[in-house]
């Protein structure tokens, strides 16, 4: 399949009903919006008035709270820095932040670049991370490498 070959599926895709074009057209004269009142007018927006009582969205009380000083940390899989060690763009004898960057296995460090445990570590890597799962830590000791955390981000 190519792009030029893609189209919908046959009746997925409506004319716009073209209103207000004459009694053959089955919608002239009103419109499809009856006869006079408030509604019939252009320029309406009554669907979440309810008649001077408090709204519904007012009267329900607000839920969660977003921590305003929270940490974003830019994540990283075993499974891509074993992949980049065998295509040769990074050294497993010395990966640190500065070097996942350059070599392209993440954009931005953020607040700092966290090893998670998701695919497989073969090659003995010396990684310097801010913060790295349980999992991922002895999966890179299992492979014979070390992970060193910072002593605050430490868990």
């Amino acid at each position: 399949m190519k792009l030029n070959e893609l189209r919908d599926n046959p009746g997925a895709t409506h004319r716009a009903k073209r209103v207000g074009r004459g009694p053959g057209s089955g919608t002239g004269k009103m419109g499809g919006r009856g006869i006079k009142g408030q509604k019939s007018r252009s320029g309406v927006a009554i669907k979440g008035y309810e008649g001077g009582q408090m709204p519904i969205y007012q009267r329900l009380p607000k839920r969660g709270f977003s921590k305003p000083n929270r940490k974003s940390f830019a994540v990283v899989n075993l499974s891509k820095i074993q992949e980049f060690i065998d295509n040769g763009k990074l050294d497993a004898a010395n990966i640190n932040e500065e070097t996942l960057v350059s070599s392209g296995v993440v954009r931005r460090k953020l607040d700092g670049v966290r090893l998670l445990a998701k695919g497989e570590l073969t090659a003995k890597a010396t990684i310097t991370v801010t913060g790295a799962s349980k999992g991922a830590v002895e999966a890179v000791e299992k492979a014979g490498g070390s992970v060193t955390l910072p002593a605050v981000a430490a868990e």
